[in-house]
């Protein structure tokens, strides 16, 4: 659906791609170097390219929430990391933000 969010889907290839990619930038963001990043889950969300909200573990029980962009091919736009949401649990939903 146009606009609207997927459901929950778990980790895939595709996103874990996405996410070591987008290691470095996440860590900027939160001002961390974050030795464990592993994508749990995500949702996406369809626009002038695909929004993707990534439920990350950073070690422990430690969560952060990542909103990444990518845009059409045909832009050739590297990935963005839009914002990121740290402080989150296992549990906690995936939201817009």
């Amino acid at each position: 659906m146009c606009g609207g969010q997927s459901g929950v889907k778990q980790a895939d290839e595709e996103v874990n791609k996405i996410c070591e990619e987008i290691k470095a930038a996440a860590g900027e963001k939160c001002g961390k170097q974050f030795e464990t990043f592993t994508a749990i889950s995500y949702k996406t969300q369809v626009v002038a390219g695909t929004n993707y909200f990534i439920k990350i573990n950073v070690g422990g029980e430690e969560h952060i929430h990542v909103r990444v962009f990518q845009a059409l091919p045909h832009t050739g736009a590297a990935l963005s990391v839009h914002s990121v949401q740290q402080g989150k649990t296992v549990d906690e939903d995936i939201a817009y933000f």
